[in-house]
């Protein structure tokens, strides 16, 4: 196990050795405009603010957006909501948003169920996640949502394949994202304050939290089978 983790990090110095000596120029670039939009960072927020409510409808329809794209991060705009808006508007704006993008990819599954179940059949993850919800579906789920690095959004377009009804999933599914966007929030408003401090000591809180969980995702997710195999029982 040492010697296999000592073989990974090595790998990943290496990589970013690689990087940095064929792209520094690039990130070089990146790292500036990130720079130059933080100078500006007030200029910015208040011409969104001057939108009036065309801004905040405009960034929930973007998070709407990236939960029914699933590949668009969601993490990135979650730190843009606090960025532009403060961390708890930044909050309630990144929830409406994911809440009503997280109806939407399950609505189309649910529509369009005939087309993609039999895709979805082929998956291990489908038959792991249909064993799950056979029983207990409402805590594994809420759970799952809580649980930072598990694909959420995938996990919408899941859901709409199965019985739940569409009012219970929008609770879970707004609800237990609420701690993870909170996290996100936080952190863009911090960016915008100038508090690097603070902004750093958020990722290490959140990174203490996730990456264990991470780590230990297959034991969690089989603890979380063993609870719903006793419930059965």
């Amino acid at each position: 196990m040492k010697k296999r983790n000592l073989i990974i990090a090595s790998a990943i110095v290496f990589l970013l050795f690689l990087s940095f000596v064929f792209f520094g120029h690039h990130i070089a670039a990146v790292v500036t405009w990130i720079l130059a939009l933080l100078e500006k960072r007030e200029a910015i927020r208040q011409f969104v603010l001057s939108l009036g409510p065309f801004g905040p409808l405009g960034f929930i329809l973007l998070q709407a957006l990236q939960v029914v794209l699933s590949p668009i991060p969601g993490e990135a705009t979650g730190v843009v909501g606090g960025f532009l808006f403060g961390k708890w508007l930044g909050l309630i704006y990144s929830t409406v948003g994911l809440g009503v993008g997280s109806v939407m990819a399950f609505s189309i599954s649910r529509r369009f169920r005939p087309v993609i179940e039999p895709w979805l059949r082929k998956s291990e993850w489908y038959w792991k996640l249909e064993s799950l919800l056979e029983h207990q579906g409402i805590f594994v789920c809420f759970f799952l949502y809580v649980f930072p690095g598990f694909p959420k959004d995938f996990l919408c377009y899941f859901l709409g394949l199965s019985r739940m009804p569409w009012q219970i999933f929008a609770f879970i599914a707004t609800v237990g994202r609420i701690p993870g966007t909170l996290m996100l929030s936080w952190q863009g408003a911090e960016i915008y304050n100038g508090n690097w401090a603070g902004f750093i000591s958020i990722v290490i809180i959140t990174a203490v939290v996730a990456l264990p969980a991470w780590y230990f995702r297959e034991r969690i997710y089989a603890w979380v089978e063993a609870r719903t195999r006793e419930g059965i029982q």
